[in-house]
């Protein structure tokens, strides 16, 4: 073959998407190191790619079980801030297009803010409809957080500018009426609620980011309202904000 650059030879193997390609056959009989290695790195990203869709494809089950059963509007629903000091609760409520592949979908604990900020734009150009709702910390001290919480996903829901026909959450049971199904740990489980729980985390972030520059000593950027050494400090030094759950330990104790 007509020997090409090193650097050529990575530009052609991001074009590459199967190991039948004859160009990458090529390239494996291609004796510089330079060109090895590259071959090398994109096999080890080969098989991290087939490992995601296959982990897609698991945590589509409960998707495919009900577009079987006739559901054409699947929503799933999830949460983020139930343990924080200060802020809402947010929920997030997704209803996936029928073509979506989004890899790289997880428990959103579980990505970098990097990683999040990528799958939602990913997230958005997939979904039919997102919805956001949220309960302030007003709400979360008057209902508990538990009702707090259905609230915020109740308000998701109605934000849909798409009407669901059938709901997957996470470990919540909604009373609305509405066909649904609760699944344990399902923000790891069902590409939907993944979706869902990536979208109330980057959206409660920025939130709390806001706060933070609002009121610098607390750290919101950082700890998101959890219950940091910097935020307990500043509890002590400079009191208690109207965003911060009274009912909530140590603040209630105050």
């Amino acid at each position: 073959m007509t020997k090409v650059s090193i650097a050529e030879v990575k530009a052609e193997l991001k074009t590459i998407v199967s190991e039948a390609d004859p160009r990458l056959l090529e390239f494996q009989q291609d004796p510089r190191k330079g060109v090895q290695l590259a071959v090398a790195q994109w096999q080890k990203q080969r098989v991290k790619q087939i490992a995601l869709a296959e982990k897609y494809q698991q945590m589509s089950v409960f998707e495919h079980e009900k577009t079987a059963q006739g559901f054409q509007a699947i929503c799933g629903i999830d949460e983020v801030g139930r343990g924080p000091l200060a802020g809402p609760v947010v929920a997030a409520a997704v209803i996936l297009n029928d073509t979506h592949e989004i890899l790289g979908l997880n428990d959103s604990k579980q990505l970098s803010a990097h990683k999040r900020e990528e799958l939602v734009a990913q997230i958005r150009e997939n979904a039919r409809a997102i919805g956001i709702g949220e309960a302030t910390a007003e709400e979360i001290d008057r209902l508990d957080i538990y009702q707090a919480t259905k609230v915020a996903m109740q308000r998701a829901i109605d934000q849909l500018t798409i009407a669901p026909d059938c709901l997957l959450i996470d470990a919540m049971v909604l009373d609305n009426g509405l066909p649904q199904e609760k699944i344990i740990k399902g923000d790891a489980r069902s590409v939907s609620i993944a979706a869902a729980s990536i979208v109330a985390k980057v959206y409660r972030d920025k939130w709390m980011a806001e706060y933070g520059e609002q009121y610098p000593a607390y750290g919101f950027e950082k700890n998101a309202g959890y219950g940091t050494k910097e935020h307990l400090k500043a509890i002590e030094t400079q009191g208690i904000l109207p965003i911060h759950r009274k009912t909530f330990a140590p603040i209630k104790n105050k």
